[in-house]
């Protein structure tokens, strides 16, 4: 029952802890006390490392621990035609605590062209054995978290205007990783959670979105990206609940188990925390696995971490030498699971 193309039976969401080298790096970049291309050196080296810290316990992906970003999203966006970082006067809200007070603004016409992240999958791939997989943001995340007067009118007359764009940018990032050599990508998309929470939909509804047709027009954006999918390369979507500094943002069910056709289609669930360092007993984990089975055939389920360890170049409260074990672990249950 082991599986050899991604999603892999032991999988893990794609950020990691960044390394003290690569703090202190940032830091003095911030400040700077060193150049791009200085900063840049120390990236690749602490990549290197941890990429191959990956290989070595078993993992048949990498990534490169999203070490070149700050926010899992918003540098992605960024780095979009058209679109821009900004300051606000507020984060966005988790549980008792503000990310930096920063988003993203559009200010012309969107598309996908010289992106940078395409040469740091290039880079990823150079220097792994295994499967390389790239994290990016799903489209639905940005029309999401876009603030009130977000959108330029010179380029837009609203935000609901950007989709046709913003669905065509993701058809040509999808050809660029491809043509890159990636063949496992993964669209992160919060949204989602945040739909099933009621919480979530009224602040959502105050910033002005039609929260009653979100889910129609998000599934439209999203399959018209996806149409630029070639048929030998996997991509993938991870939902939660929101990830910084081991706090979340909203709270509800998730159902989806039982409505997932039987067939060929995968389920990675997130049954060890990447909130805290304490490992889960292995035969609590092994219990939630069964209880997961129930609903869908056990071939069709692979496990991994609930979320990444540092959504944020903040990172999680947890060591790395947590962080590894709980990777560890899920590749060492995976095989007494699934088989190697």
């Amino acid at each position: 029952m082991a599986h050899s193309r991604p999603p892999f039976r032991a999988d893990h969401v794609g950020s990691l802890l960044r390394s003290k080298p690569l703090q202190e790096a940032r830091a003095k970049r911030e400040k700077g006390a060193i150049g791009e291309e200085q900063l840049r050196d120390v990236e690749n080296r602490e990549i290197e490392k941890v990429i191959g810290k990956q290989e070595e316990i078993g993992l048949k992906l990498a990534t490169d621990g999203e070490f070149r970003r700050a926010y899992w999203h918003f540098d992605f966006f960024s780095m979009l035609d058209g679109v821009e970082l900004y300051e606000l006067d507020h984060g966005i809200q988790f549980q008792g605590v503000q990310s930096k007070p920063q988003s993203i603004r559009i200010t012309g016409k969107m598309g996908f062209s010289n992106h940078p992240m395409v040469e740091h999958f290039r880079f990823l791939k150079a220097h792994t054995r295994v499967t390389p997989k790239m994290t990016i943001p799903s489209p639905s995340v940005m029309h999401f978290r876009l603030e009130p007067g977000a959108v330029a009118k010179s380029a837009y007359p609203d935000r609901d205007a950007i989709f046709d764009d913003l669905a065509v940018a993701y058809q040509k990032a999808v050809r660029a990783f491809y043509d890159a050599g990636c063949r496992y990508l993964q669209w992160d998309d919060t949204a989602w959670a945040y739909l099933c929470s009621q919480e979530q939909l009224t602040k959502a509804k105050e910033r002005g979105l039609d929260v009653d047709h979100l889910q129609e027009t998000y599934t439209r954006c999203i399959n018209k990206g996806l149409e630029a999918k070639p048929a030998d390369m996997t991509i993938t979507t991870h939902v939660c609940r929101g990830n910084f500094r081991s706090t979340f943002i909203s709270s509800g069910g998730y159902e989806p188990l039982r409505f997932l056709p039987k067939g060929k289609k995968m389920v990675v669930v997130g049954l060890v925390t990447s909130k805290t360092g304490r490992l889960e007993p292995r035969e609590e984990v092994k219990r939630r696995i069964e209880e997961a089975a129930k609903f869908v055939a056990l071939d069709q389920l692979c496990l991994s971490p609930q979320c990444g360890f540092a959504s944020t170049e903040e990172g999680n409260v947890l060591a790395e030498d947590e962080q590894w074990a709980k990777l560890r672990m899920i590749v060492e249950l995976a095989g007494e699971v699934w088989g190697n």
